[in-house]
């Protein structure tokens, strides 16, 4: 798939071709005003739109002197609903009133009177009316009318709330986002009853104009928060979206830094408890992933299940953490320790790993590597293959091709341990983007493990250390509250303490540091 262009904000005057005209890739959409006659206007919207054949112009003449065209995409809009909302209520008005005089105003009469659908709207632009039909609304046109009627009119057919295909749970809801932006709104709404739960909509992409929504807490999530949120968004000039990855791309800090500085998630109570907790969800359409902003490192080992089961079971966190070390640091310290510190390994041990390298002909680096590769391309070949079969391949595979190196002699059945206690260790993460910054790291560590030991094991540690107390995600320290170090907000970072314990929220996320237990604005219910 070839990448979108993004533009940049220069003056027009220089985007113009060597003839002076102005290139098909800066066309933009007609800003004229629609005219009284209606053949006019008609004949003007089907040459835009190349005279399409899913373009569908119904014309009406309930009147010898009344001409009416229904303007819509089809599949777009929904034709049951264009069929009984517009054309079976208009005809029944003028069958009932066919003698109207002439000072009615037939445009505001059906807007107010005649049209059955839920919301209708008024627009005397093609640019406006363009794009209400690309968005699969009807467009009413009525002979000696400047202007049109906007029927909303959209087909309903979306898929279904089902369960989410990542971060799955054993206790908690089992449902997801879908596709539909306005779905996955709603979701959040039934979580967060509250009249301060704030929805702002916004159009990006040149070409695709793809509805992009912002939810975040009045009075919780922090103003400068939301405001850089709102600036970053206005400055993404693009000519498509169709994923949120797009957004999360443009708006991220740190473009070049392996760890992602925003969160994704699919499941509604995660995003919900972000929105509560102060943080804002961006919402795109055409995909189930919402971003939340802004984020911080331990929350990529959080999961919602962590809140739903026993606070013991929550220690549980903690393995997730000695996961992280060992998906990053197991080759590479099995490297370092066989290479250059093998006075470090027991003798007995030691007896064994020198017996199974007779016959090796690689070092131990060359062994990691091969497996690692071998490994990432079994995952890989797993995730792109039908799901009927691709399980099978990543087990099968694993198993058959690890025997198989072990006896052609190519690696030790110890470097088949390591790697596959690494492989499983990536598993761990509830945030697959996490694993996969992990995934490239592992090599960068194996590297100075085989040319400096430990030493290089240690700097590199260090630097990447360094690095994630440096990184900030819409101005909040990456590495909170471990580093700045905040006593308060370590009762949800490497474990999670009771509910009754965790009163306030975050002080660097939500605003002021408030009560997660009173209330904000919600309404009693009687």
């Amino acid at each position: 798939m070839a990448p979108f262009k993004i533009h940049s904000k220069k003056n027009k005057e220089n985007q113009r071709n060597a003839s002076g005209e102005i290139t098909e890739e800066d066309f933009e959409p007609i800003e004229g005003a629609m005219k009284e006659d209606l053949e006019s206007n008609v004949s003007f919207i089907k040459e835009q739109f190349g005279h399409c054949s899913d373009l569908v112009i119904r014309r009406l003449n309930p009147h010898d002197r009344i001409k009416i065209a229904v303007i819509h995409i089809e599949g777009l809009a929904g034709a049951q609903q264009i069929q009984d909302s517009v054309i079976k209520s208009m005809l029944s008005w003028f069958d009932n009133n066919g003698n109207f005089g002439a000072e009615v105003d037939l445009m505001m009469e059906c807007g107010n009177s005649i049209m059955t659908s839920g919301e209708v709207s008024y627009t005397e632009t093609f640019k406006e009316t363009f794009s209400y039909i690309l968005a699969g609304e009807a467009a009413i046109l009525i002979d000696g009318y400047p202007q049109s009627l906007i029927a909303m009119t959209k087909d309903p057919t979306k898929r279904d709330v089902t369960d989410p295909k990542t971060q799955s749970v054993v206790r908690g809801p089992q449902e997801g986002f879908t596709e539909d932006i306005r779905t996955n709104t709603t979701l959040i709404r039934r979580k967060i009853k509250n009249v301060n739960l704030r929805h702002d909509t916004k159009v990006i992409g040149r070409n695709t104009h793809t509805d992009v929504s912002m939810m975040y807490l009045k009075g919780v999530a922090g103003e400068d928060v939301v405001g850089e949120v709102h600036r970053r968004l206005d400055e993404i000039d693009i000519d498509g979206i169709l994923e949120s990855a797009y957004i999360e791309e443009l708006i991220q800090d740190s473009t070049l830094s392996p760890f992602p500085t925003i969160f994704n998630s699919e499941r509604p109570d995660v995003v919900a408890a972000g929105i509560l907790e102060g943080r804002v969800a961006i919402f795109v359409d055409g995909t189930p992933f919402v971003l939340t902003v802004p984020v911080i490192f331990p929350q990529f080992l959080q999961s919602a299940e962590d809140y739903y089961q026993r606070t013991d079971w929550g220690l549980i966190r903690l393995l997730r953490y000695v996961a992280f070390f060992l998906a990053l640091l197991s080759p590479s310290l099995f490297i370092a320790i066989k290479t250059f510190h093998q006075e470090l390994i027991p003798t007995p041990l030691m007896i064994s790993l020198s017996a199974q390298r007779a016959g090796v002909p690689f070092p131990a680096f060359v062994e990691a590597v091969i497996m690692e590769l071998t490994f990432e391309i079994l995952r890989e070949a797993g995730i792109r293959m039908p799901k009927a079969v691709g399980q099978a391949i990543s087990i099968v595979g694993a198993l058959v091709i690890g025997q198989a190196a072990v006896e052609a002699g190519f690696v030790t059945p110890a470097m088949v341990i390591v790697v596959s206690v690494t492989a499983i260790s990536t598993f761990v993460f509830p945030a697959y983007n996490l694993a996969i910054a992990v995934r490239g790291l592992r090599f960068a560590f194996m590297i100075l493990a085989a040319t400096f030991g430990l030493f290089g094991v240690t700097v590199g540690l260090f630097l990447m250390i360094i690095h994630l107390c440096s990184l900030r995600s819409f101005g909040v320290p990456y590495m909170s509250p471990i580093a700045p170090y905040n006593q308060e907000d370590q009762k949800d970072a490497i474990f999670h303490f009771p509910l009754k314990w965790s009163t306030r929220r975050q002080r660097l996320i939500g605003s002021s540091g408030m009560n997660q237990q009173q209330s904000d604005g919600n309404f009693d219910k009687k």
